[in-house]
């Protein structure tokens, strides 16, 4: 590996553009795009009272709408603008109950091939170092031009 700093295939404004277009819930849910890496992306959900379900908590549908967001900008991040990428499946384990306020996701790859990416996003309430929930998920990648991005070798494969 060269001493060249990592870049993702993607920019946040690109995802933005992205969020506006194309996965408007996303957008209408205000989901910020906090930081972005290869393989890797951190995501702010603004806590909203319309997402609060009876009982106080932030509705589990919220919840699964920022991880499984927040695995598809982990995935562009990686293979570029490629808007066919699609969730095949995702799994969600809440952990405790959200505090009112915003919610964080840190969504990371831990598995790149060619047609499928496997990754996990933890949920955080902003503030607190307890997860919220833990999400694993699969993405479907069709046929696309390769992106040149540096991964470090170690962490991702190409078969799959």
């Amino acid at each position: 590996m060269t001493d060249t700093p990592h870049r993702p295939a993607i920019t946040i404004a690109e995802l933005d553009a992205i969020a506006r277009d194309g996965v408007p819930i996303a957008a209408e849910f205000g989901i910020a795009v906090e930081a972005l890496d290869p393989g890797s992306a951190r995501l702010r959900l603004p806590y909203k009272t319309d997402f609060v379900r009876p009982g106080g908590t932030v509705a589990g549908p919220v919840l699964f709408a920022l991880a499984d967001y927040g695995l598809y900008c982990a995935v562009l991040s990686l293979i570029g603008r490629v808007e066919l990428a699609v969730t095949t499946s995702m799994t969600i384990n809440f952990l405790r109950r959200p505090a009112p306020r915003a919610v964080i996701a840190e969504a990371r790859l831990l598995k790149l091939g060619k047609r499928l990416a496997y990754g996990e996003v933890t949920l955080y309430t902003e503030g607190d170092d307890q997860p919220v929930a833990h999400v694993t998920g699969t993405y479907s990648i069709p046929p696309h031009p390769p992106v040149a991005v540096e991964v470090p070798h170690h962490r991702f494969s190409d078969d799959g």
